[in-house]
């Protein structure tokens, strides 16, 4: 896809990365509360998407691996339990403490391992130890109905505990940070886990398995790394699993749900988006185009929550557009060891590199046109243009199927009722915004979006006290916040009859 003017390049760093071998963790997986050797088993390697060279091999774990995993969890998860919320919260603060202390090699290790630039894997990291921090707290805070008489003379008690032993499947995107939203909750509840990594994406997950080690019981938190097909389906079948949580892909979603559905285990699914950024006529037009540098292009784009789809009044899409290109533009692309000013860095692997290519060209296929961008950039590294595209057919497949990459739609509406229609008008309803300086439109717009989370004014902002999730296919169950707790636990009513 061509562009009327070149676009930003791509900043290499004098050395491939700046990771350093001694930050890996050992191999193997985590088992009852040791790295358990697997000298027979087949390796995987993980690769820098920025120099493409193997920096890891880590094991491809078996159904018996997943066997071993779940025994040593539920063997762990009744005196894990039964910790009162004080010493399970003293547990948390300090491995939020252990985290804090090795932030670098956490920072290291997850850019070299995903590309990410040095600043977002530094939020990434910081964002996980301030999740197990506000989980320390929020565990000793439960709120519940009051005990009462709802019955004559029958005293009701309402009590939380824990569904037992979770099953976990984390993404490639934030590898660390998805796996703190979903293991703090886990763990402040009183429940025990075993957590299978992406297989692109493992090395922090084992790194904070290894952290921690001497800080959590044996066979609370263990970790198999390997295959979807093969890890994560032997977690979602497996009849010891209480629940099986995902953050992935829709696919990935419906598989997990299907498995788990033979032995009924709840389900938490985190999946994907496709985020209207919904801009009328009274916006400022400054602010969107800013705000949207980050929002769209952070992480690369691959970004559940990204704003990626943008409906604009017609009266202002000329205007936007000027001012979204000018700050694409801006952009500084490269690899993550070429400074920290870097804002994004390459897709993940060669196989995403490969998807957003094919999907950049479906659009201009269809008849889009890259106002920026459009392709991939050349060199050693799967780094891709940041694009926007424009004059989009109406349905065309970039407004609707997840590109997951540095790519953002511009479509134009005449009227707020179109605008709201065509926003909600995709399978995904995870998160959205509305753009506008009339107070009352805005609350009205975002009441009727069909989105988990609705910003106003901004785009991808979050906080470890509020809810993140999705509705229709971005699936069901609440990451962060009181809520996530609520997921992870169970209700039992006790009624004492006290006639006398």
């Amino acid at each position: 896809m061509s562009t009327e003017e070149p676009t930003i390049g791509v900043r290499r760093a004098p050395a491939a990365t700046k990771f350093d071998p001694k930050d890996l963790p050992p191999a193997g997986h985590v088992i009852d509360g040791a790295f358990r050797e697997t000298p027979t088993a087949e390796l995987l390697d993980i690769v820098d998407p920025a120099s493409e060279e193997v920096i890891a091999r880590v094991a491809l774990g078996t159904e018996s691996d997943v066997d071993l995993a779940v025994a040593a969890a539920v063997k762990a998860k009744e005196p894990w339990a039964r910790l009162v919320p004080k010493a399970r919260s003293e547990i948390l603060h300090a491995i939020a403490d252990r985290l804090a202390d090795n932030r670098d090699v956490l920072v290291r290790l997850e850019s070299a391992n995903t590309g990410k630039p040095i600043s977002v894997a530094r939020d990434d990291v910081d964002g996980t130890i301030d999740t197990f921090r506000f989980m320390a707290g929020a565990m000793r805070a439960t709120t519940t109905m009051a005990a009462g008489d709802y019955a004559e003379s029958h005293l009701s008690v309402i009590l939380r505990e824990p569904l037992g032993v979770v099953g976990v499947v984390t993404p490639w995107n934030y590898p660390l940070l998805m796996a703190a939203w979903k293991i703090a909750p886990i763990l402040a509840a009183g429940n025990t886990l075993v957590i299978k990594p992406s297989e692109q994406t493992p090395l922090t997950t084992l790194k904070f398995a290894e952290l921690v080690a001497d800080l959590l019981p044996a066979g609370v938190l263990n970790v198999v790394t390997g295959l979807g097909p093969v890890v994560g389906s032997a977690l979602a079948e497996h009849a010891d699993i209480d629940m099986i949580a995902l953050t992935g892909s829709v696919g990935s979603g419906r598989a997990v749900a299907r498995a788990a559905a033979e032995t009924l285990k709840r389900v938490h699914l985190e999946l994907g988006g496709k985020a209207p950024v919904v801009v009328f006529e009274d916006a400022d037009l400054d602010l969107v185009a800013t705000s949207l540098r980050a929002a769209s292009f952070y992480n690369g784009g691959q970004e559940c929550g990204a704003a990626c789809r943008v409906l604009v009044h017609e009266s202002v899409a000329a205007d936007l557009v000027d001012r979204l290109v000018a700050q694409v533009r801006e952009l500084k692309v490269g690899d993550p060891g070429a400074g920290d000013d870097i804002e994004v860095g390459p897709l993940v692997s060669k196989a995403h590199y490969d998807r957003v290519l094919a999907h950049l060209d479906r659009a201009s296929a269809e008849g889009a046109r890259a106002a920026v961008g459009g392709g991939a950039f050349d060199g050693t590294g799967y780094f891709v243009q940041p694009t926007v595209l424009v004059d989009i057919p109406v349905d065309a497949a970039c407004t609707r199927e997840e590109i997951f990459g540095p790519v953002v739609t511009v479509e134009t509406f005449s009227t707020e009722d179109e605008a709201v229609l065509r926003a909600n008008n995709v399978p995904l309803g995870l998160s959205a915004s509305v753009w506008t300086s009339d107070a009352r439109r805005s609350h009205d717009v975002a009441a009727r979006l069909d989105s988990g989370t609705v910003w106003v004014n901004s785009h991808l902002v979050l906080a470890n006290e509020v809810p993140w999730g999705g509705f229709k296919g971005s699936g069901y169950g609440r990451d962060l916040s009181i809520y996530a707790l609520d997921d992870y636990s169970r209700t039992k009513h006790v009624m004492h009859y006290h006639g006398r």
